[in-house]
């Protein structure tokens, strides 16, 4: 059996851009403590998701830059991968994106949200391509929020490439008034759980998925197995890293790489 450990950051969103580094840096030396070989973190967690009611600071391209550089350290430092929700400054537009940071402290890359949801538009610009990564023997794909839950496309895109893992960061506030759950995948509760779980069985891989700790959030961080099972979940609104084991053998990508298009 090839196994790996991954650890999502289930943690609370920070009161100013300053503490979301700090968080960062204390979550990834915790899960590098509890031998996790890759951390992921929420949606635009450095600085903070900015949309929703939520209002960081403008963006700052300085203060994105040594925050990258303080992540990266810790990733160095605890000897982890790291896949960093954050946003950056391309141009003169903003990106929601992801910084995957190698073990070493390298900086892998980023991938950018390429489905932005159409509450976005006036704050984020879509990105244009999308790629896999690798951390010793896992490959992995990111989606970001919306784009994980209503576009299986991008999901099937890393499966197809051979991710074992698809990552999927995202920002789920609580709404008032509305249904607040106690077990994953509550019939009572919207579509987004179901739809993680289809994710996985539909591609034949892992899909974990990275929420706020927010009381009262309609979903929460979970790993579900490449046959649509539940493996891990974090209690809702508690905060704190969620670590398991993943069997990579499991992840074949069987489903995926029998997708055919109508010509």
């Amino acid at each position: 059996m090839s196994s790996i450990r991954i650890a999502l950051a289930n943690i609370r969103y920070a009161a100013t851009p300053d503490e979301s580094v700090a968080g960062a840096e204390e979550a990834i030396e915790q899960a590098g403590a509890r031998q996790a070989q890759i951390i992921c973190f929420p949606e635009c967690y450095v600085p903070g998701y900015r949309g929703l009611g939520w209002t960081p600071p403008p963006p700052d391209a300085a203060f994105l830059q040594r925050a990258w550089s303080r992540v990266a350290a810790a990733a160095a430092h605890a000897r982890i991968a790291v896949v960093l929700g954050t946003e950056r400054i391309v141009g003169n537009t903003l990106a929601a994106t992801v910084m995957v940071v190698n073990d070493d402290g390298s900086i892998a890359g980023f991938q950018d949200k390429v489905q932005v949801d159409p509450s976005e538009d006036g704050t984020y610009t879509p990105g244009t391509d999308r790629r896999v990564f690798t951390a010793g023997p896992l490959t992995f794909g990111v989606v970001i929020c919306h784009e994980g839950w209503r576009y299986p496309e991008t999901v099937r895109f890393a499966a197809r490439r051979g991710a074992q893992v698809v990552f999927h960061p995202h920002f789920t506030p609580p709404e008032p008034g509305a249904f607040r759950p106690t077990t994953f995948g509550d019939p009572a509760n919207t579509f987004h759980e179901k739809a993680a779980l289809c994710r996985a069985a539909e591609n034949t891989c892992y899909f974990a998925t990275v929420n706020y700790a927010m009381a009262g959030s309609g979903t929460t961080s979970a790993i579900v197995r490449p046959d649509g099972t539940l493996l891990a979940w974090q209690p809702y609104g508690e905060e704190g890293l969620l670590v398991a084991d993943v069997d990579l053998d499991q992840a074949t990508g069987l489903l995926a790489g029998r997708l055919r298009t109508a010509s």
